[in-house]
């Protein structure tokens, strides 16, 4: 029933641009959460350098059922960077202990926005959590905690949390690997101790690090929905001109515009 309501809003939205013979052409992003606090807008700033006409709402501070009438009308979701996933979500409740902060409410809440974004069709994209969520999302897995699971020397996180870049190799024939100039591989800042273990249903791996840890995941070229794609790196954080920060966002901001249009 929330979901169809959801789809009426839609609808008389667009009947009623129809009628009057005008709509609003301006691009409208949902960002899942920003930093640390909502007027630390580093996603949001990534994706102004590229068009500074968007406009965006912080899905985290409105309530769930307000979150998604927002997302009902907008052109894309960017999902972000945060704290570990509730491990119930993806079996391993027993791990709980070995995990880090947690926060129920916000995975409630991209849990549906993931979803309605999905029934839309709206372009959806994630950051490092946002592409644990989505793989979680599709009945993915995820290791526990990397420097204890996985057998690798490659540093994806510091102590406290302090940022390290490291090698990524795109998958070829991936969409990723188009988008980004057709590159074979380059250095990308990371920050995190848990990554993709089971791949989701739907998805295919489109990036892997040194250890061959997945990077980056995106739609298998057989599903419907017309774009996702999330990278475990954060290309906010990476120089404006970056191959593997710059494409993403205006890849992004590209599906959002086409949906948009489309929309109308």
């Amino acid at each position: 029933m929330q979901f169809l309501n959801q789809v009426i809003i839609v609808l008389l939205v667009a009947l009623s641009s129809c009628c009057t013979g005008t709509y609003d052409d301006t691009v409208k992003i949902a960002i899942s959460r920003e930093k640390s606090n909502e007027s630390n807008t580093k996603y949001a700033d990534w994706l102004l350098r590229y068009d500074p006409s968007i406009e965006y709402s912080i899905m985290y501070s409105l309530g769930i059922d307000s979150a998604l009438s927002v997302l009902s009308v907008s052109d894309g979701l960017l999902l972000t960077g945060g704290e570990d996933v509730y491990p119930e979500y993806y079996g391993k409740i027993e791990d709980t202990n070995r995990c880090g902060t947690f926060n129920l409410y916000r995975d409630s809440l991209e849990m549906a926005l993931i979803k309605m974004a999905i029934d839309l069709n709206i372009p959806i994209f994630g950051v490092c959590r946002g592409e644990q969520i989505l793989n979680i999302f599709s009945g993915g897995t995820l290791y526990i905690d990397i420097p204890d699971d996985y057998d690798t020397t490659v540093k994806h996180r510091l102590p406290g949390y302090v940022r390290v870049k490291h090698n990524v190799k795109l998958v070829k024939g991936s969409q990723l690997r188009k988008i980004c100039n057709g590159i074979k591989s380059g250095d990308v800042v990371s920050n995190h101790h848990q990554g993709i273990e089971k791949l989701g249903n739907g998805l295919i791996i489109s990036a892997y690090s040194d250890d061959g840890l997945p990077e980056a995941i995106e739609w298998d070229k057989n599903q419907s929905h017309p774009y996702l794609m999330a990278v475990q790196w954060h290309p906010e954080t990476m120089d404006t001109l970056d191959n593997l920060s710059a494409p993403l966002a205006k890849s992004f901001l590209m599906a959002a515009t086409e949906f948009s249009k489309n929309k109308h």
